[in-house]
């Protein structure tokens, strides 16, 4: 125990080396590494606009195509937690090189293949290269401000760059579609990825690790917890196929079963197992869940990227499809679902500085809830301006306060050495809400058109909408039960 205890104050040392770097480099270094969380929305937006050419040209099934998202999701969410722990025991600089160089490599891949199957393969690699990026850069930016106010600031940017990644990558991939070639969504993605693993070279300090015996780096070997993390990544890949697959196949089918039981039974696993485990050793020891609400702040993590992308995808086919808008008109009209996420950001961190946590959140959810009740009832062209875009406005702004300050809170309450493991399981929550919302959306869509309207009707949209309403009401119940006092109280 002396031993581990030792390496992990060297390990807290050695990052404190970013906390010293000058703070005009630092700024730079942050804005960098936000380029990571902006990618990862990105990367799944810009493909809406991208998907139906691609299918054409390759021959790409309707419900094969669901893959070309899901593949990136499924190793994005399932390896974050590995990504996290290995960010938390070794250099979470060069993981973060690693992470971005490779999604940028496969995203070139990507763009360069003419067939199904090694499409669909780039873009689940993609997806490795993205899940190494973003608790390595969440990481760094903890290190970098350890005052509470500067790093509730510095994580309310780096989240503010999903919402702006989701909204432009509807915009660039519009365009590269309409005025270029789909493989353009892929370059781009490579010139980003590659560019922040090169700016991230030439702008951080060195991060030294203590030299260690060939005894000290087993043990922190032995710290990653291969089969607890693995456990638990192969439990999330079922979870995630499961649910991708319950909207094409059937929620009843064997395939849709089986991997939901087997899911279960790893997670039932990887809890006694880590129970059993010393709190040096576990990747994520018990007490992790005894954080400052730390397990309702994951709840609530769940919600962003559900309202996202099951607005985005529900509106992006019908729009599409039925109106017969192109992909820029269709985009152009997504706008205010992204912009309105720079204001609300803001106003959700001044918020911060004067209020519990807990109540920014508790607004934040309630003009989503507000937002979300106009949508089931906007089933002509005239109702954008009337129903769209104020629920777009209201219900966009409300996730993105709840989103940003979700992530204040989380981070406030977890140790330094810790950050990596927590950001990955916050992610991995974004994410897994993102999936299963638009499977279980998606599933009630088309349940509903082949009983009632088809396709060109707007009542399978609608019940869609109104699972989305649901959930966003029920996710709102996962909020803190006591105040949590905001990091940097004014005085």
């Amino acid at each position: 125990m002396g031993s581990s205890a030792l390496d992990v104050s060297e390990l807290v040392k050695a990052d404190d080396a970013l906390a010293r770097i000058p703070r005009a480099r630092k700024i730079a270094l942050l804005i960098v590494i936000c380029i990571a969380e902006f990618l990862d929305t990105f990367s799944n937006s810009a493909l809406f606009s991208a998907i139906p050419p691609i299918c054409q040209m390759l021959n790409i099934s309707n419900s094969n195509s669901v893959w070309l998202q899901s593949g990136y999701q499924l190793t994005f969410a399932s390896l974050l937690l590995m990504s996290g722990r290995i960010s938390d025991l070794y250099n979470p600089k060069w993981v973060f090189v690693v992470g971005g160089a490779s999604l940028g490599l496969f995203s070139l891949g990507a763009g360069f293949v003419r067939s199904e199957l090694p499409l669909l393969v780039l873009r689940a690699l993609m997806g490795v290269g993205a899940a190494l990026t973003v608790p390595s850069a969440l990481h760094m930016i903890v290190h970098m401000f350890p005052n509470p106010g500067s790093q509730s600031k510095a994580v309310g940017l780096f989240s503010t760059m999903a919402a702006l990644g989701n909204v432009f990558g509807l915009i660039i991939g519009a365009l590269f579609v309409s005025f270029a070639s789909w493989p353009w969504v892929f370059y781009f993605i490579a010139i980003l990825g590659i560019s922040e693993s090169i700016l991230v070279v030439l702008l951080c300090h060195s991060i030294k690790r203590p030299r260690a015996s060939t005894l000290d780096r087993l043990k922190r070997f032995q710290r990653l917890d291969v089969i607890g993390v693995g456990s638990v990544t192969v439990s999330l890949i079922l979870f995630i196929f499961a649910v991708t697959s319950g909207s094409i196949a059937g929620w009843g089918s064997g395939q849709v079963v089986a991997s939901l039981v087997l899911s279960v039974f790893l997670i039932v696993f990887f809890t006694f197992y880590e129970g059993r485990l010393s709190e040096d050793v576990a990747a994520i020891p018990p007490k992790t869940w005894k954080y400052t609400n730390i397990g309702v702040t994951t709840a609530t993590a769940l919600l962003p990227f559900m309202w996202w992308g099951v607005v985005q995808s529900l509106f992006s086919w019908y729009w599409q499809e039925v109106y017969g808008w192109s992909a820029i008109i269709t985009a152009v009209h997504f706008l205010p679902l992204g912009l309105i996420g720079v204001p609300a950001t803001v106003i959700a961190t001044m918020m911060q500085q004067r209020m519990s946590l807990k109540w920014v959140m508790v607004v934040g959810n309630s003009l989503a809830i507000i937002g979300s009740l106009l949508l089931p009832f906007a089933k002509q062209r005239q109702h954008y301006w009337t129903l769209v875009l104020p629920g777009f406005i209201i219900g966009s702004g409300g996730i993105a306060m709840t989103y940003v300050t979700a992530n204040a809170a989380i981070f406030a309450a977890t140790p330094p050495e810790a950050a990596g493991v927590v950001a990955a399981i916050f992610n991995s929550a974004l994410q897994l809400g993102c999936a299963a919302g638009i499977a279980i959306a998606t599933s009630i869509q088309a349940s509903v058109e082949a009983g009632d309207g088809g396709p060109s009707g707007y009542k399978g949209t609608a019940a869609a909408f109104w699972f989305l309403l649901a959930a966003t009401a029920a996710l709102s119940l996962a909020l803190p039960p006591n105040p949590n006092p905001n990091p940097n109280p004014k005085p």
